[in-house]
């Protein structure tokens, strides 16, 4: 299918969209994400700032990924793992730990729902390159 590396482009976008807007509002307005993480203060908001700059890190195989699902496979497999890491550890913490507040509780499933989202998202993206990997 000659649409497959644009719609697996498409997929892959819009995860690492999603996930650098996230990037960017815990970098720029900390502040507004210190409850969901039961954190305040000056340190709180740099513990915020941390974690918006750890999703850019995170998402540089994305980019890759993003820039040629095919010459790239090797980026594309590794965002699928840590994109499956984070979902299998959110829902860990969930599970495993507790009670959580609810400010807290949100945050942790809206983690996981997140991840969740863009699991699916770049596994349908591996899954339309995958049958051209032998032509590229």
């Amino acid at each position: 299918m000659k649409k497959a590396p644009v719609i697996a482009r498409i997929l892959i976008g819009v995860v690492l969209l999603w996930n650098l807007q996230c990037a960017f509002l815990f970098i720029s307005n900390p502040s507004r994400y210190l409850d969901g993480f039961g954190l305040e203060g000056l340190a709180g908001e740099q513990m915020v700032r941390a974690i918006g700059l750890l999703f850019v890190m995170w998402n540089v195989p994305y980019s890759f990924a993003l820039a040629n699902p095919l010459r790239n496979r090797v980026s594309l497999m590794e965002a699928v793992w840590m994109q499956a890491i984070g979902l299998a550890g959110e829902t860990a913490i969930l599970l495993l730990g507790g009670p959580y507040p609810s400010r807290i509780l949100q945050t942790i499933t809206r983690f996981i729902a997140f991840d969740g989202v863009g699991l699916v998202f770049l596994v349908l993206a591996y899954v339309l390159v995958k049958p051209l990997e032998k032509s590229h």
